[in-house]
Parts: structure tokens; C-alpha cells; sequence
């Protein structure tokens, strides 16, 4: 396991992308916190970056005629438009839905005055517990740094593995 290249690529990827978008983060003066290092979403892909090194290593170990090259290209396709697709919109109804329960207890307690009982704060606690996940997926720009992070990532690991 440990001398298989494209998989050591593969997942070396995948730990640099998650690592990287903290200082990326900070760069962006977007907000900041370990947390990024285990979330999803954000910049580089880290979807992105491992299909990428994974296709990059098995074309370089294998040539890019093979057909290791070609299913692994399709894979990484389908995952790709799947983090900017699907995932991405799932997120965007996370946050629209993030909104609407906000605007629904603010309207309740407007209208029932419940901003001095104590139950409406555990009610409050309660639904930030319950926040829907709202980054779930990848802007374009995200999966086009994490495909050159794969490549990058690709190329060190040979490096490494060669000497």
C-alpha cells in the first residue's frame, strides 16, 4: 500500500488541499479557524485535488493512453461537476433555509414577546444546534486550484518516490 504511488498522491492531496485552505483563507480575509482543516467546501477543492493527482500520478506511471488513465478520468469528472453541482446547491439551500428558521423565531418573538422567557433561549440554542451545513460544495474557481493542487501534489510525490 505504502509503494503505491497514484494512492499515496491521491490521498497526500487530499491532507495538503485541507491543510492549505487555512493560510488560503487568511489570504482572502475570508474568516479563519482550524476548522477549515476538516470542513467541506472552500478554497482549493480538496475533491478536485485528489482526482487530479490520482489521474496525474496514474498518467505518469502508466502513460496516458492507459485505461487506468481514462476510468480515472471519468471518475474525476463526475466528482468534480458533483462538488460544483449538486453539492454546491444543496449548500445554497442550507443557507436559504439557515435564513428562513432565523426570520421565523424572530417573527415569533415579535409577535408572542418571548425575548425575556427562558425557554425561548434554549429554543434559540436548540436551532443553532440544528443549523443546516451551508458549504458543501465548490465554486468553479475552488475546483480549478484544486485540480492544479492535484497536479502539483502529483508531481512532488514522484519526486519523493524516485530518489
Amino acid at each position: 500500500m505504502f509503494s503505491n504511488y497514484p494512492l499515496i498522491a491521491a490521498f497526500a492531496a487530499i491532507v495538503f488541499a485541507q491543510f492549505i485552505k487555512i493560510p488560503v483563507a487568511y489570504a482572502l480575509k475570508r474568516k479563519t479557524s482550524l476548522a477549515l482543516a476538516t470542513s467541506t467546501g472552500g478554497m482549493p477543492s480538496s475533491h478536485s485535488a485528489a482526482v487530479s493527482a490520482l489521474i496525474t500520478a496514474l498518467a505518469l506511471e502508466h502513460g496516458i493512453d492507459s485505461p487506468l488513465v481514462a476510468i480515472a478520468s471519468t471518475f474525476g469528472v463526475i466528482v468534480m461537476f458533483d462538488s460544483m453541482g449538486v453539492r454546491r446547491q444543496s449548500g445554497e439551500q442550507g443557507i436559504l433555509l439557515n435564513e428562513l428558521i432565523l426570520e421565523f423565531t424572530r417573527l415569533r418573538e415579535k409577535v408572542w414577546n418571548l425575548s425575556q422567557d427562558t425557554t425561548t433561549e434554549k429554543f434559540n440554542k436548540e436551532q443553532k444546534e440544528r443549523h443546516l451545513k451551508e458549504y458543501l460544495g465548490h465554486k468553479p474557481i475552488e475546483v480549478f486550484f484544486g485540480i492544479l493542487t492535484g497536479i502539483g501534489v502529483a508531481y512532488v510525490i514522484q519526486a519523493i518516490f524516485t530518489h
